[in-house]
């Protein structure tokens, strides 16, 4: 896990700097299990880095300790059961409640869109469907429903997505749940929606599927579906501090 109290003084390694990553390439980082809070700190280093041209596109892609989390505007009602000492955060993407834990793929794009990609709409609708072609590649039926965001499996949500969006840079991003223990959902209405139920990769698909397995096909599913070359990176090039460790992911 990377160290919750690490001081997140962002410098970024040659290996991702503007003059390496030229427009097209996505620079991929698997950190692993990551707080929370490092994990927003570091998104908030890095959305400023890319609003100001020092890196290019870059997708991190991590797991957390159990979270609950509210989105800006959120209703904190739609936290109903008990909350099981999960500590619980509001931030500034949209949408409501959701959960966060082991098992679940994290993932957090930080894209600077231009021209016609000027869409928070098509961006949404991008994200989906790059969950929706990983899916796929485990046998899993996915798809949308119509006036909501994120992904289904039949009747059951197994993605959900609440964004953030800075000068036309985008940050927060999707949660993908592999082999998320899903009794945590029950403190909560996932989203807001009333009656959502939630589902996993190993449920649908009665199989143990592990997030690594599974963070390498979604690299490549977001790799196609945005229209990129992938550069992956280590934890070290992306907060390059003395000490860090990152979890197994």
């Amino acid at each position: 896990m990377l160290e919750s109290r690490l001081e997140l003084k962002m410098t970024i390694d040659s290996k991702i700097s503007k003059s390496d990553v030229s427009r097209g390439v996505l620079t991929v980082a698997e950190l692993g299990v990551v707080d929370y809070d490092v994990a927003l700190s570091l998104q908030t280093e890095m959305l400023a880095a890319r609003v100001e041209g020092r890196i290019g596109d870059t997708l991190l892609m991590m797991e957390h300790p159990h979270v609950f989390t509210l989105g800006r505007g959120a209703d904190e009602r739609f936290i109903v059961g008990d909350r099981n000492d999960v500590p619980v955060r509001r931030v500034s993407r949209g949408g409501q409640v959701t959960y966060h834990g082991p098992g679940q793929l994290i993932g957090y794009p930080i894209l600077k869109l231009e021209g016609r990609d000027r869409d928070v709409t098509k961006y949404l609708r991008r994200l989906e469907a790059a969950m929706i072609d990983a899916l796929a590649k485990f046998g899993v039926d996915a798809g949308r429903r119509d006036g909501m965001t994120g992904v289904w499996v039949g009747g059951r949500k197994i993605a959900s997505i609440g964004v953030g969006i800075r000068r036309w840079t985008t940050w927060h991003g999707f949660a993908l749940n592999v082999s998320t223990e899903l009794s945590y959902f029950d403190s909560i209405v996932p989203c807001g929606i009333d009656g959502c139920r939630m589902t996993s990769v190993c449920e649908v698909t009665k199989r143990a599927v592990s997030v690594r397995e599974f963070t390498d096909v979604m690299r490549a599913s977001f790799a196609q579906v945005f229209n990129y070359d992938v550069a992956s990176v280590g934890a070290a090039q992306i907060v390059p501090t003395p000490g860090m460790i990152a979890g197994d992911g």
